[in-house]
């Protein structure tokens, strides 16, 4: 079993390197390509591509193994996805394109100064790091104890192959390359997820629609939840699932890089609005495979995973993949290795960007710096990251606990907040923000929202979900609001 999962792992390899020989041979290159994909991607793959790049390792396994303790309550988040894919549409990708940005946060140096956009692509850059490399290590985990460990093979091992890996195939096409294997990635996603279904239909011998109303009949297929108090209330859902979009792919690098290789606005707004709708079939696709799932463990008596007596439902998917055929063991793996590919090689090219634009000044007015000398700049600047990317993997290794990778993950996500009130100033209103305070502001916010959403049960008896995202940005902009002077006044 696990010759045949390596050998699928290096074939589906090859591929990846196959993508990046076709991409690089015509169009742009250097850092035009790098960068900007040469503003010639079509927007279908982009938008195709889209769906591979939201899914993470961690979404791959926790959207099915959700199931089991939230039902379907997280489709009311994927349709707020949709109003929040639609606001980026119709607010921030006609700014990026009038401003012809490459680096989404150069906009904040020009309504604001050079301080709020280096504190902007500072979150990003700490926010991406830290959450992408927890993603990554979770891929590489998951592979290691149900492939690797058998061989007794170290996990530094598989940790260096993955990210040498997406450092080879992303280091000379950059953008352009990721949005045509991101294709592919996402491709690999939805076959092992379909496959895995189908899998347990054949074993059963039921077909969809039968196994939709024995799901429906357990309770698993429950989609809104009416309890205003609850975390998951449907309201309160749609609304964040909103504002988690905004924040997380409107204001993200890279998410953005992606949209801002096409030909047009038009077509970037097309994209958008496309992957939108995609989002929701995919979604009810592995929510069924989670309703599966589990209709399946109840109906042959499958113990699911336990940790101290307590059922782990991440571990849901890869415990029955595994134990139903090599086929659904080898889809399985396929697909989580295309997760994490496609989650660290736009994280790897967008933290580039980020640092080479906002940081360095490349193609600024006051850039000194010649095509040539900029292209070896950004190539040193990308293996390090890559370094950087292995480093932040392997120390997390020694501590790893799942309250940890939780809080962690929290910890990333709270430094959207900051962005989403940066730029709800900076396009809502008029004055001008005094620009060396707002580092201070980016710090406090977060902060304060931490500290609520820990103690907010004992103190107001009530629970934060995704909201606290929004209250973060709301604190932020009341915060710059304070700090702010009217237009035209200097300080």
């Amino acid at each position: 079993m696990e010759l045949t999962i390596l050998l699928c792992f290096g074939g589906y390899t090859l591929l990846l390197f196959g993508v990046m020989w076709l991409t690089g041979r015509r169009g742009a290159r250097g850092n035009e390509a790098f960068f900007r994909a040469g503003r010639k991607s079509p927007w279908p793959v982009v938008a195709y591509g889209m769906i591979g790049a939201s899914l993470s390792g961690v979404t791959f396994m926790s959207v099915p193994g959700g199931v089991y303790s939230g039902q379907w309550t997280y489709m009311p988040l994927v349709l707020g996805y949709v109003l929040g894919y639609a606001a980026i549409a119709l607010v921030l990708l006609p700014l990026y394109y009038r401003l012809n940005l490459t680096s989404i946060y150069t906009y904040l140096e020009q309504r604001f100064g050079v301080a709020s956009e280096k504190t902007g692509a500072l979150f990003f850059i700490l926010s991406r790091l830290l959450g992408s490399a927890l993603r990554m290590y979770l891929v590489v985990f998951v592979l290691y104890e149900f492939v690797f460990r058998a061989w007794g093979i170290p996990f530094w091992v598989p940790a260096v192959v993955f990210i040498a890996i997406i450092l080879l195939y992303t280091f000379r096409g950059g953008i352009k390359t990721v949005v045509w294997t991101d294709m592919l990635q996402t491709t690999f996603l939805l076959v092992a997820a379909a496959a895995t279904v189908v899998a347990i239909l054949h074993q059963m011998g039921m077909g969809f629609g039968e196994l939709m109303k024995v799901s429906a009949e357990q309770g698993y297929t429950r989609m809104f939840e009416t309890d205003p108090t609850a975390p998951k209330f449907w309201v309160k859902q749609v609304v964040a699932g909103m504002f988690i979009t905004i924040t997380m792919t409107g204001l993200d690098q890279d998410m953005m890089q992606k949209n801002l290789t096409c030909k047009s606005l038009r077509d970037a707004q097309k994209n958008v609005m496309t992957s939108s709708l995609l989002f929701i079939v995919v979604n009810i696709l592995f929510l069924s495979l989670g309703a599966a799932l589990l209709t399946y463990a109840s109906a042959t008596g499958f113990a699911l995973p336990t940790a101290d007596g307590v059922v782990v439902p991440d571990k849901i998917f890869p415990a029955v993949a595994f134990s139903l055929s090599g086929f659904t063991a080898v889809c399985f793996v396929l697909g989580m290795v295309a997760a994490g590919y496609s989650s660290a090689d736009g994280t790897l090219t967008a933290l580039t960007t980020t640092f080479c634009y906002d940081f360095l000044g490349f193609s600024s007015s006051n850039s000194q710096s010649s095509p040539a000398r900029e292209l070896r700049i950004r190539r040193m600047v990308h293996v390090a990251f890559a370094l950087l990317y292995l480093l932040v993997i392997m120390a997390f290794r020694p501590f790893h606990n799942q309250s940890l990778i939780d809080t962690l993950f929290d910890v990333a996500g709270f430094t959207y907040g900051p962005l989403l009130g940066l730029y709800a100033f900076g396009l809502f209103t008029r004055r001008k923000v005094r620009d060396r305070w707002v580092p201070l502001i980016a710090v406090v916010s977060p902060v304060v929202c931490y500290v609520l959403k820990l103690y907010s049960p004992q103190w107001f008896g009530y629970r934060f979900g995704f909201e606290i995202l929004l209250l973060n940005g709301l604190i932020t902009f009341g915060l710059l609001y304070a700090a702010s002077l009217k237009n035209g006044r200097k300080e």
